[in-house]
């Protein structure tokens, strides 16, 4: 439910403190849930003493090659888009230091006899498949979490709050589907309810292509439930079927790897579907303009009927509303490239889950459920 609930309903809850009390409360709320979280953990871990000559036999230096090659990395993603990539020296500089020691980490890691992060789990067949679809659907799952507010603003003038209201559809179903999965699970393979899962997700992607200037909220409203319902049932025996080969002294390193992997495809797919959408936008401008020319009869008649109405409303000189006419083309031939853009973008998503299904489908069948409890 965390892993899907909460960036689900994020965006919601957000909207709300941004449009009433400013972008920064969606910073200082985290204050509140993160003091309850301290108390939880304080009261509710084990009471052991502190063990300081572990801090010795730490993997430092894993630590360190992490830190930066992830937080350059990230940087990257971040700013890519805005910098135009390679075009950067910046993001170039940023991009060798990222290689460089995150490559570095992976080497050491096999090397070092206590690991930071047991790599050597992704040889198995069904874990190393299984991380691999989950970094597709965290890939599919942030993206689209980023994707639709950014849509309904642009092209719906919507604003955060509005926006809010409109993803919290694909968030509160969750409430009611995620405590079920696990009675599906004790009946159906895993690997069943996972594709099941992706392929409702990927549905729900499709279902945007058909995006028009007219497609707003009420026309996302079942696209929204879709998704809800694939997103609810993936989360859970994904990681059951992916932990089968995986002993109890390993489940700590497999987990956190399991759920790095995850995170890391939503850093990536974020940032990967900016790109898309741009370059998207630009090649349907392309695209259109040269449809549009004042050679067509179409064009010179719209121009024509858009310059009488601008002489009518406020722009009596004929230049003056002519110019105003060929802007207002401009626009539209604007408006329309970035709705084909977002088209396209949940057409990526879509297959994207497409793939991630495929990799699930290769996953050895176990029994889920023992692996769970176990």
């Amino acid at each position: 439910m965390t892993a899907t609930f909460a960036p689900a309903i994020g965006p919601t809850i957000g909207g709300y403190f941004t449009d009433n009390y400013g972008w920064p409360w969606i910073f200082y709320i985290n204050l509140i849930p993160g003091a309850l979280m301290l108390a939880a953990l304080w009261y509710g871990l084990p009471k052991s003493a502190m063990r300081f000559g572990l801090l010795r036999r730490g993997d430092w230096r894993g630590i360190a090659l992490m830190a930066v090659g992830l937080a350059t990395f990230q940087t990257v993603l971040d700013d890519g888009n805005v910098y135009d990539w390679f075009g950067s020296p910046f993001i170039v500089k940023l991009s060798l230091v990222a290689a460089a020691t995150l490559g570095d980490f992976v080497m050491l890691e096999f090397i070092t006899p206590q690991p930071l992060v047991n790599i050597r789990l992704l040889g198995r067949r069904n874990f190393g498949l299984g991380t691999l679809g989950n970094f597709l659907l965290g890939f599919a799952f942030y993206a689209s979490a980023d994707l639709l507010p950014q849509y309904l603003a642009v092209t719906q003038g919507l604003d955060s709050e509005q926006a809010g209201e409109v993803t919290a559809w694909t968030g509160l179903p969750q409430l009611v589907l995620i405590p079920l999965v696990p009675l599906l699970m004790r009946r159906l393979d895993a690997r069943l309810l996972v594709d099941t899962g992706l392929l409702i997700f990927a549905v729900s992607c499709f279902m945007n292509m058909t995006l028009d200037q007219n497609y707003g909220a009420p026309q996302l409203f079942w696209p929204n439930i879709v998704r809800a319902i694939g997103q609810a049932i993936v989360m859970t025996p994904l990681s059951a079927i992916a932990m089968l080969a995986v002993a109890p002294q390993e489940a700590g390193a497999a987990s956190g790897l399991f759920n790095m992997m995850r995170n890391l495809g939503g850093a990536i797919g974020t940032a990967a579907i900016e790109t898309f959408f741009t370059k998207r936008e630009q090649f349907h401008s392309a695209m259109i303009t040269p449809e549009v020319s004042l050679l067509e009869p179409a064009t010179r008649n719209r121009l024509t009927d858009l310059q009488q109405y601008f002489m009518s409303h406020g722009f009596p000189d004929p230049a003056t509303a002519m110019h105003r006419a060929i802007v207002a083309v401009g626009d539209t031939i604007r408006a329309q490239a970035t709705i084909m853009g977002y088209a396209d973008c949940f057409a990526l998503l879509g297959v994207v889950l497409l793939v991630a299904a495929v990799l699930v489908a290769l996953l050895k069948k176990g029994a889920a459920c023992g692996v769970g409890a176990h």
